[in-house]
């Protein structure tokens, strides 16, 4: 993969279903993410980031793939102020933020034995990009919360900030 991608690879004792409910149902995401998405799930439709009530907008933010149990991808959400101060992220790196190209995620799923394999490929990164760095951190400490709660029914704790 080149230098504009970002890719981690989980297996989680679920199945293809329930996998592609947690990464859709709001349900599910608010618990291990705090996102609820407001979209059809299919391609084209427009996606709305919902983060405890900030609505983040924007008619580039789309679903560009949707075969549930299979694959679903979209593109990453904007950097409004509003988000950046309430991630608590200071005026300059939101710039930085603000001025890289639009990232895309895709998470593919795959049965495998008694497990699923779900591979989250982030791309069309900035290289040498802010983002790039911040999600190194975010996927996995994301997807290891997914992971416990469709194993445990427990999501993990928000690490500090």
């Amino acid at each position: 993969m080149g230098s504009d991608t970002f890719v981690y690879t989980t297996y989680i004792r679920t199945t293809p279903d329930e996998l592609w409910k947690a990464l859709t149902d709001p349900v599910f995401t608010r618990r291990y993410w705090g996102v609820a998405f407001e979209t059809e799930w299919t391609p084209g439709a427009p996606m709305v980031w919902d983060e405890g009530g900030r609505r983040t907008e924007d008619p580039e933010q789309v679903v560009l793939a949707a075969e549930p149990g299979r694959l679903l991808a979209y593109t990453w959400h904007s950097f409004t102020p509003a988000w950046a101060e309430a991630v608590r992220l200071g005026h300059d790196v939101y710039e930085r933020l603000a001025r890289e190209r639009r990232s895309k995620a895709t998470f593919l799923i795959e049965p495998s034995g008694d497990t699923v394999k779900l591979t989250v490929t982030h791309d069309e990164l900035e290289p040498d990009g802010l983002m790039k760095d911040m999600i190194g951190e975010g996927w996995p400490a994301l997807l290891s919360s997914l992971k416990s709660l469709l194993e445990t029914g427990e999501e993990l704790p928000e690490p500090p900030r």
